[in-house]
């Protein structure tokens, strides 16, 4: 069954934006109105005829962006406010026509600004049509951790029936629609599809305002209409938890981006009394699976989705998208639930032995005064008989010397760094991520001791 631009009655509030006590709404049908306008804009052979590239903040003017190009049939770039290098990326998709917020369109770079939308005067209701399942409607980009970033096609279809899917798992009802308060930006695959998606398939809403200090997320919290579900990362978890703020109660807290530890979902769910989820998912593939991380290691796939184990990697399968071969190892556990073992690209091999970095970096991270760290594998680690792995440290009251000595006891000794390097901090993009060049950089900067 093909999906409709907005599967949520004329009514339903899509999105909040801040103002009054529960911020100023933006219904369904105010947004199909916005759609059209936009639409029409970009139907106008002036403003090229190659992908949009969404360079939105706010995520309802994101999600204008997005649909209004699904109508015109041009495929959205979801680049972002913060994308670097607009200009590049414009040049790499051929009459490419940008959307941004009013004076924030990049100079030099071809586009319209839009504004904030505002309810219409009554009129008969504007169309809601169901594209084609199969209609190429975004290209999602990759964080560019390990290179520049790539871009992955995203069917109608399939985003579709993933959204759908997700108000399942999470008990998204109609009667008693959630707020949606989301840290992560709209244009990574995660906020997409919780924050920009969900609310136009599933009962949902998508708050608008800032959430990026601690400060935002207890006043978007706090402006919330109940049931407040925060969509977040294991970074903001443990910046939330361990800086004891203080949040106004809510449903349950999503966390995705990367494993998160179990000790600190636990401390989630004691500080903030509810439960404590997790979506796993890819760029390439979107979210496929969750589980309540104090309650299993196990996952469980969405329905309609599948995670098998094919030669050793994982490959997903959902309605409305071409199987996926992933990146990461899986283990499967019977009744489609399995356990994920980490990145292929994560294992390193050393005196014939194997190690996953994540494991190595949960060791460190587990030591005493260790408030971040990771271990990294240099570019000749397989072609040097002398090189070893690297490991960074943020430990204020811990010496490099004593770090070491306590990972003696705990680590292997073929993968244990000839030093570990104490920096102020590690250079972590919004999603809690560590490009890894930049980790190499550290340590070619000669970081402090």
């Amino acid at each position: 069954m093909r999906a409709r631009l907005v599967e949520r009655p004329p009514g339903a509030v899509l999105f909040r934006t801040p103002g009054g006590s529960h911020g100023e709404v933006v219904t369904a049908e105010t947004f199909l109105r916005a759609v059209h306008r936009l639409a029409a804009v970009l139907g106008d052979s002036a403003r090229g005829d190659g992908p949009v590239l969404n360079l939105c903040a706010d995520r309802c003017l994101f999600a204008l962006a997005v649909v209004a190009s699904v109508l015109r049939g041009r495929p959205c770039v979801l680049a972002g406010a913060d994308q670097p290098g607009v200009d590049a990326l414009a040049r790499r998709f051929p009459g490419a026509w940008a959307v941004a917020e009013q004076g924030a369109l990049p100079v030099g770079v071809a586009g319209q600004e839009i504004a904030l939308l505002r309810a219409d005067a009554a009129g008969p209701p504007p169309p809601n049509p169901a594209p084609p399942a199969d209609q190429l409607v975004a290209f999602a980009l990759t964080s560019g951790s390990t290179g520049e970033p790539a871009a992955h096609p995203k069917p109608w279809g399939a985003l579709a029936a993933r959204s759908a899917a997700a108000g399942s798992r999470f008990g998204l009802e109609e009667a008693t629609p959630a707020t949606i308060v989301g840290t992560v930006p709209p244009q990574h695959m995660y906020g997409f599809e919780t924050t920009v998606m969900l609310p136009l398939h599933a009962a949902a809403s998508s708050w608008c305002g800032p959430t990026f200090y601690p400060a935002d997320i207890r006043a978007a919290l706090a402006a919330a209409v109940a049931p407040a579900v925060l969509v977040t990362t294991p970074l903001q978890v443990r910046a939330l938890v361990e800086g004891g703020v203080p949040l106004p109660p809510f449903a349950a807290a999503i966390s995705a981006t990367a494993p998160l530890d179990p000790l600190l979902a636990a401390s989630a769910e004691r500080a903030w009394d509810m439960p404590m989820l997790e979506i796993y998912g890819a760029t390439e593939a979107g979210s496929l699976a969750s589980r309540r991380t104090v309650e299993s290691e196990a996952w469980l796939p969405y329905p309609g989705v599948a995670v098998t184990e094919e030669d050793g990697t994982a490959v997903a399968r959902a309605e409305g998208m071409a199987p996926q071969r992933l990146a990461d190892s899986i283990e499967p556990l019977g009744d489609g639930r399995f356990r994920l073992l980490g990145r292929r690209a994560d294992l390193v091999k050393l005196g014939g032995r194997r190690a996953s970095l994540a494991g190595l970096t949960r060791i460190l991270c587990g030591l005493d005064g260790v408030l971040d760290g990771a271990f990294a594998a240099p570019d000749d680690l397989e072609r040097r008989a002398s090189a070893r792995l690297l490991a960074f440290a943020v430990a204020p009251g811990r010496t490099a010397e004593s770090l070491l000595a306590e990972l003696r006891g705990k680590v292997d000794p073929v993968f244990l760094p000839r030093r570990v390097i104490r920096v102020e901090r590690l250079p972590r993009n919004p999603l809690g991520k560590l490009p890894r060049e930049a980790l190499l950089a550290l340590a070619a900067e000669g970081a402090e001791q």
